[in-house]
């Protein structure tokens, strides 16, 4: 059974937002958000969004929703030091997540694991061949995915692996490649693939054996394209709403979403749509969007 969940970065909750534009919403005000909205549940956001492993059961548990999955980002190309240190941050995540799932273990969440790349790729947002790991430092980076899914795993959590713009593992080569050489299953996002070159038909359909959690996103890719040669393109993408209600961009949603039901898929879908705040207005339209975003799937998920 498909169930439906929204994101914190929805909202302006992620690492590009701009609190000194604009206050973040608490997590109570989120929380109360993506319920009215009509979701099933709810990505973890920051650490401490929704409270600790003891408090964020009942809280989400107040707002008839459940935790669907959560971003954590580890830098699998980095050095020693701050891979060892990451896997400590680790850790502390799956302890949210496994108190999350002990209170649904119906729908137990995805610890959604993730590169946090690098200067290199966040400048050439969309990917570029010669930004491949080369042989020796792809052997390390597929190596330490493996090892953080085995962490999670032995947390008694299925993990997941989100391939992300500016990251290594954003364009369909390197997610291959991923797939090829680690055990973990993929999360789908048809936003990111939007930007990093891909197709969401053809290649869900050719991973979809592959793929354990869905992260439903539409792009523009025209915002990709004019951010080329910007001082920070990465921002520039954001800032000017690279990611856009869905039916707004470039992503086909009734034959993507008709392909996942009829593929079988059960677990959750994830509808984000990262925006980056910058005046109270943005704030009243996030909120707008999600509300459409969840109605725009009625046909599929009532």
């Amino acid at each position: 059974m498909i169930r439906t969940a929204n994101a914190p970065v929805s909202y302006g909750v992620f690492e590009l937002s701009r609190p000194d534009l604009v206050p973040l919403p608490d997590g109570e005000q989120l929380a109360a958000w993506v319920a009215e909205a009509g979701y099933d549940g709810v990505d973890l956001g920051p650490l401490g969004l929704f409270g600790d492993r003891d408090t964020l059961p009942g809280f989400l548990g107040r707002h008839g929703l459940a935790l669907a999955g959560g971003w954590v980002d580890l830098p699998f190309a980095g050095s020693d030091d701050d891979f060892e240190a990451a896997m400590s941050g680790l850790d502390s995540a799956l302890e949210v997540f496994r108190a999350a799932a002990a209170a649904a273990p119906d729908r137990a969440p995805k610890p959604t694991l993730a590169d946090s790349g690098s200067a290199e790729r966040k400048a050439t947002p969309g990917g570029a061949p010669e930004l491949e790991l080369d042989g020796e430092a792809w052997s390390r980076f597929a190596a330490r995915v493996r090892r953080a899914a085995d962490r999670t795993r032995e947390a008694g959590l299925e993990p997941t692996f989100h391939h992300h713009a500016s990251t290594y593992v954003e364009t369909p080569r390197e997610i291959e490649r991923l797939l090829a050489d680690t055990d973990v299953d993929l999360t789908f996002d048809t936003g990111h693939l939007l930007i990093g070159g891909g197709d969401p038909l053809p290649d869900f359909t050719r991973w979809k054996d592959r793929i354990n959690h869905i992260h439903l996103k539409d792009a523009d890719r025209e915002v990709l394209r004019r951010a080329a040669g910007a001082a920070d393109p990465l921002r520039e993408v954001w800032s000017k709403r690279v990611f856009v209600a869905l039916g707004d961009g470039d992503l086909d949603v009734d034959r993507i979403v008709d392909a996942i039901v009829e593929s079988g898929y059960d677990g959750w879908l994830v509808i984000e749509q990262d925006v980056i705040l910058q005046d109270a207005a943005d704030v009243d339209r996030a909120r707008r969007d999600q509300v459409a975003n969840r109605e725009r799937l009625r046909r599929w998920f009532a």
